[in-house]
């Protein structure tokens, strides 16, 4: 077999490979067996039809088409390989002649990942926010775990902002109460924006036993997204009471003995929390900058596939389990068909370079992921997906997606790698000093949040 390469552009070229006949054998032996075995003829018995038979009854023909079929693709592959390509999808073959006892000669056009240079990133410099954690910030958090332990009492009055009521709800669209339009008993916080748009209006100044009725637009059921006519009625009122903060209080609330003790843990949370925000957006804006750096030519059938995946995996997962559907979702959003088509293709350029330059930074820099950082890296992936780690091991080895992690790991190594290197500061002109033993996983799930969609690696595997 002889092949050789013509790139067409920098993410697609064309295999010509000539292959002579005596290389067909194996596929040729193939294709009379198989036919011996789909078809009968009289005076032999079944599997044991000479060759000149076939080709007498059915045509030498159909042999061939069934050999070059059978032969392809180990062609195509051996091709591949002999050139060290990096094929991305599946080709596009033309048989451009094949003569019976001579020769087969085909070509094959497949998208490729572009060659990449990757320059020098040491000299990355980036600023992100300063790590600080003030006053307000403890009070927040302590007045919302004040919140979490409040109760309530009944009262004899109406009902204010804050207060948690009792409703029954009957929804009517069209004049017509909905078959799971009824609800009674529904605990409700006035003000908390959990229920219809415009019930905080209708349920304020009423006491128990009042009603009221408000249009609204409904959010899921039956009838999600249609105007409907909705009567509530107020069942009962209740205050809310929040806990006095005191050193009881840190004692109901948590380990602690004392308020203070309780304030000092929760300002070493908050701290702790917005270090690792800091790290999250030192390790985006390095990526941004590595991107910025190196000059990735994208292929168009897969830049497709990619936005293809992304619009369908929002319509039909993300925004189906929410009850809306895309023009909703735009409405809700403020944005137009074309800004969302603009930024959906925008992501998905960058999820794809993300992918291709990490990929040969992978191999730059000579990175290999082993068992334990794979294994740690399934049991985060596990827990995000609701799932056990042996299930989620599993589903993944079946699926025959360990490569698919392996890569995962290995793109958050090197972007590891290239956030070392930089030079990070905060708002303070103050050098930042990453956690290394966070960073690597830090840094996977950057790099998931920037490719956003498994599109490119699967296309790359097939």
């Amino acid at each position: 077999m002889k092949s050789a390469v013509e790139t067409l552009n920098p993410t697609r070229v064309r295999l010509t490979v000539e292959v002579p006949f005596e290389e067909l054998k194996d596929s040729l032996d193939a294709a009379y067996k198989k036919i011996n075995q789909q078809v009968t003829v009289k005076g032999f018995r079944k599997g044991k039809i000479p060759a000149r038979v076939i080709d007498q009854r059915f045509g030498r023909g159909a042999v061939l088409e069934e050999a070059v079929n059978d032969a392809l693709p180990k062609f195509y592959t051996e091709a591949v390989n002999e050139a060290e390509l990096s094929p991305l999808g599946q080709p596009e073959v033309d048989i451009t002649e094949l003569k019976d006892g001579e020769t087969l000669n085909f070509t094959a056009e497949v998208d490729v990942r572009p060659a990449l240079e990757i320059p020098d990133y040491t000299g990355i410099e980036v600023e992100v926010d300063a790590v600080e954690v003030t006053d307000e910030d403890i009070e927040k958090s302590v007045e919302q775990l004040r919140e979490r332990f409040a109760s309530t009492s009944p009262v004899e009055r109406a009902a204010e902002d804050g207060d948690v009521v009792t409703i029954d709800l009957e929804a009517k669209v069209d004049g017509e109460v909905l078959e799971d339009g009824i609800a009674n008993g529904v605990s409700y916080t006035i003000g908390s924006g959990e229920l219809l748009d415009g019930i905080d209006d209708a349920v304020k100044g009423k006491s128990a036993g009042e009603e009221a009725t408000f249009a609204s637009e409904l959010k899921g059921g039956s009838a999600a997204g249609k105007e409907a006519e909705v009567t509530v009625k107020v069942t009962q009122v209740a205050a809310r009471e929040l806990p006095a903060l005191d050193d009881e209080f840190a004692q109901l609330a948590s380990e602690f003995d004392t308020l203070d003790e309780l304030k000092a843990d929760s300002r070493k949370r908050l701290a702790n929390m917005k270090q690792f925000d800091q790290a999250t957006q030192a390790q985006e804006r390095v990526l941004e900058k590595l991107l910025e750096l190196v000059e990735v030519p994208v292929p168009e059938k897969l830049l497709e596939d990619e936005v293809n995946t992304r619009k369908h995996n929002l319509e039909h997962h993300q925004l189906g389990q929410m009850g809306l559907d895309l023009a909703k979702y735009l409405e809700i959003q403020g944005k137009t068909a074309e800004e969302f088509e603009t930024e959906t293709r925008e992501a998905a350029v960058k999820g794809i370079k993300t992918q291709f330059v990490l990929d040969e930074l992978v191999k730059k820099e000579n990175l290999n992921v082993n068992q334990e950082e794979l294994t740690e890296h399934l049991m985060r992936r596990a827990a995000s997906s609701g799932m056990s780690p042996d299930q989620f091991a599993q589903a993944v080895v079946e699926g025959g997606q360990v490569p698919l992690l392996v890569g995962e790991v290995a793109r958050g190594k090197a972007l590891a790698v290239v956030v070392e290197a930089a030079t990070v500061k905060d708002t303070n002109g103050e050098i930042v000093d990453l956690d290394e033993e966070d960073e690597t996983e830090s840094a996977i799930e950057t790099v998931e949040a920037a490719e956003a969609s498994d599109a490119a690696e699967e296309k790359t595997e097939g």
